[in-house]
């Protein structure tokens, strides 16, 4: 495993910063050399200003890394948005948990659309993070609970429904989505009024 790396590293070092500069400097020693000011101990000053090239060298940096842009994560959200919503329409849900579902729908539905809603919430990655968790583990996990607590309460009856539970779930998780909602209607209205009077000030007279 070792003695495969070592060419690679080999090459890397050979394409370093250090080993070009180095290289240089040992040029203008090798030149002082044909001129005679090297004198008898050439081999040392060539070795001490490669050296000291390497030495003075800046350090190698290693490129940044490249993550995925937020406007790709939203069109994989979307994707898995439309796998969702084909999940819904194939369960059976109480009234109640039903509505708040479709409330919820619809506010994820605006929050997702392609347009200058989409630009802005790509800006905010952890409004990004909470949709795509809500989408792809909190919903349906909460609908997936109810449905398998359902059957058990069939078998023993007396117990609390489980609809009250989902449609708390369902519940917290629109009061998330209209809390991102609601964050970037705040961001366009600060926007609007700063505008607003940039434009006083500048047809203030002086």
């Amino acid at each position: 495993m070792a003695t495969s790396r070592t060419p690679g590293r080999a090459l890397a070092y050979l394409e370093s910063r250090k080993n070009l500069t180095g290289s240089v400097c040992g040029l203008a020693g090798l030149a002082l050399t044909f001129t005679g000011l090297a004198g008898a101990y050439w081999p040392v000053v060539i070795a001490g200003l490669y050296g000291a090239g390497a030495l003075i060298a800046p350090p190698e940096r290693p490129g940044a890394p490249e993550f995925t842009d937020p406007t790709e994560q939203l069109d994989a959200l979307r994707g898995d948005f439309t796998t969702l919503r084909t999940y819904l329409t194939e369960v059976e849900l109480p009234p109640a948990a039903a509505g708040r579902l479709t409330e919820l729908d619809d506010v994820l539905e605006a929050l997702l659309e392609p347009g200058w809603v989409a630009d802005a919430l790509a800006l905010d990655p952890e409004a990004v993070h909470a949709l795509g968790r809500a989408i792809r583990q909190d919903i349906p996990e909460s609908v997936d609970t109810y449905l398998r607590t359902r059957w058990w309460t069939r078998l023993q009856p007396g117990a609390e429904p489980p609809e009250r539970h989902l449609e708390r779930q369902l519940t917290v998780l629109y009061d998330e989505a209209r809390a991102y909602a609601s964050a970037l209607r705040e961001a366009e209205a600060r926007r609007q009024e700063t505008h607003t009077r940039y434009l006083e000030e500048r047809n203030r007279p002086s």
